[in-house]
């Protein structure tokens, strides 16, 4: 298959600011491709758009991937500015770590409501623009999709949901020449990231992110691979490839990470240390509820 071309293509990012977005939206500036950047932080998306040229090259919008009527009205402003839209990439997302017993529905419904519909929203809200020039949707997964941790019940499903969701749109927008992908990158150094690893809960469950199981792969191999998926226009990437055989095989797979990555005591003493909101940090806390919105839209894993 012939590369999808993205010279003077327009590419719309969500959660733009953040650390994979960063580095991905000056990328695809090299590769020629012209750059829609949505985050919630209006004004460094701004920042950011204008380090890389004027705004025919690049501009930001503030957007919450909560609020379909913003997202509609963006599009359609990106649409206007740019004359199309030809690629899509939902990469919105938050993290947080709480077991069953103590973590809260609204905490819960938070991280479904970003990472799973946040990704429904922005390809709703970009697809009249997108299927005309036979363009494609890439989500923002995560291995979590496959390899589903405890303490992250509201992570898993939202990842895993984001894979499925990306297959079945995929089937229903074939005939019309629209490309559907979803990316699955394991851990990888973000601020987000940082934060995992400063949660008492989260360090539990990662045991701090050290041996080969649950190693990190640097964010610059992340956004190679973002790159090659797009450009492939494919159906499903991993980060490193060779865990694609995670996706491939979750049911032989998935009980032999699960003995050796997570023990009983490491679940437990995780547990005891996990909080209501899911994040045991009040930094982190403020971030994923709100009040610094501008990580709120950075993705994660």
């Amino acid at each position: 298959m012939d590369r999808y071309d993205l010279r003077g293509r327009v590419v719309v990012i969500t959660g733009a600011n953040g650390g994979l977005g960063r580095l991905l939206a000056r990328a695809l500036h090299r590769k020629g491709a012209r750059l829609a950047l949505l985050d919630l932080d209006g004004s460094a998306v701004q920042v950011q758009a204008a380090a890389l040229g004027d705004e025919g090259a690049a501009r930001g919008w503030a957007a919450d991937v909560r609020d379909a009527e913003r997202l509609e009205r963006v599009m359609a402003e990106v649409d206007a500015h740019f004359g199309g839209i030809d690629v899509v990439v939902a990469g919105a997302g938050i993290q947080a770590f709480g077991p069953l017993e103590t973590f809260t529905p609204e905490a819960f419904a938070r991280v479904i409501d970003i990472n799973l519909n946040g990704v429904w929203r922005t390809f709703s809200a970009a697809l009249p623009y997108v299927k005309p020039r036979r363009g494609y949707l890439l989500a923002v997964s995560s291995m979590g999709a496959f390899i589903h941790s405890p303490l992250q019940a509201a992570y898993s499903a939202s990842k895993a949901g984001v894979w499925a969701m990306c297959d079945s749109i995929r089937l229903e927008l074939r005939p019309d020449g629209v490309g559907v992908g979803s990316l699955h990158p394991t851990f990888f150094p973000t601020r987000l990231m940082e934060d995992t690893l400063n949660d008492p809960a989260g360090k539990a469950v990662w045991g701090g992110n050290k041996g080969a199981l649950w190693k990190m792969v640097p964010i610059e191999t992340v956004v190679l691979e973002a790159v090659e998926c797009i450009e492939r226009r494919a159906e499903m990437t991993t980060v490193p490839r060779h865990l694609a055989v995670a996706g491939l095989a979750p049911g032989v797979l998935r009980p032999v990470a699960e003995r050796l990555g997570f023990t009983d005591e490491g679940i437990r003493r995780a547990v005891r240390l996990s909080s209501p909101t899911g994040w045991s940090d009040p930094a982190a806390t403020a971030r994923t509820t709100g009040q610094t919105p501008a990580n709120e839209a950075r993705h994660d894993l």
